[in-house]
């Protein structure tokens, strides 16, 4: 697979949705997230990350003009003891409940969701899990989508990558661009590169989405040795 440019993908995408970019910085030492949001309705542009705990979870920048938080409000990202959950909706709950109390697998907690339930646009259900254990990294990627936009069958997609190479990350979103309705993203995920500067590649990311749709966006290096991790976060509306 020919190696993207993650900044040229976003610039060239005036609205991705929501995007997941999990990967391995190019020393090799630590583990790489990205997640952002994006935002065509006011009540969707009406929000901000905030962090929770180990994790995150969006938040109504004004309460008074939130008119429906059905599929803004939830966590993006929990931590389950040596793993790190990031979702584009609540199944990120439903990721972290049925692993830790059910001992399920991340596929098996996701045969339980389908895409959202926002016609016309069905969209996807993209989610991404980080395992780091003694040193050693590996991570999923799932998309949960209609069947070209039938909404009477769901289309389920799981990524596994071990061992990921040093460098390298993969890039899901939920739109393949603008549209009515919302095109759902296609194929699997992009292979993007993956520097080793964690303030560059926020800046990179954020400074590369569609000024008018983007919101916010969480970045986070986890140091592979010792699990150790730091985070950055966002948000248009301050």
């Amino acid at each position: 697979m020919k190696m993207l440019s993650l900044e040229q993908e976003l610039k060239g995408n005036a609205y991705p949705g929501r995007g997941i970019v999990i990967g391995k910085t190019k020393d090799g030492k630590k583990a790489a997230i990205a997640y952002f949001i994006m935002g065509r309705s006011e009540n969707s542009r009406n929000r901000v990350f905030v962090e929770d705990g180990e994790g995150i979870r969006t938040q109504a920048f004004d309460p008074s003009k939130l008119s429906d938080p059905s599929l803004i409000i939830y966590a993006p990202v929990r931590v389950l003891g040596n793993k790190t959950i990031v979702t584009n909706g609540d199944q990120t709950d439903t990721i972290y409940d049925l692993m830790g109390e059910q001992k399920k697998t991340f596929e098996q907690a996701l045969r339980t969701r389908e895409f959202e339930p926002d016609a016309p646009n069905y969209t996807p259900r993209i989610s991404g899990i980080l395992q780091i254990e003694d040193g050693n990294y590996n991570y999923k990627m799932s998309i949960l989508k209609s069947n070209n936009g039938n909404p009477d069958a769901c289309n389920r997609y799981t990524f596994a990558y071990s061992n990921p190479i040093a460098g390298e990350g993969h890039f899901i979103h939920t739109y393949m661009g603008d549209g009515n309705p919302l095109p759902s993203f296609e194929g699997e995920p992009k292979l993007v590169d993956i520097p080793n500067d964690m303030d560059a590649f926020g800046d990179m990311v954020w400074n590369s989405l569609n000024a008018d749709n983007k919101v916010s966006l969480f970045i986070r290096f986890i140091d592979i040795e010792t699990g150790n991790y730091e985070t950055k976060i966002y948000n248009k509306n301050v």
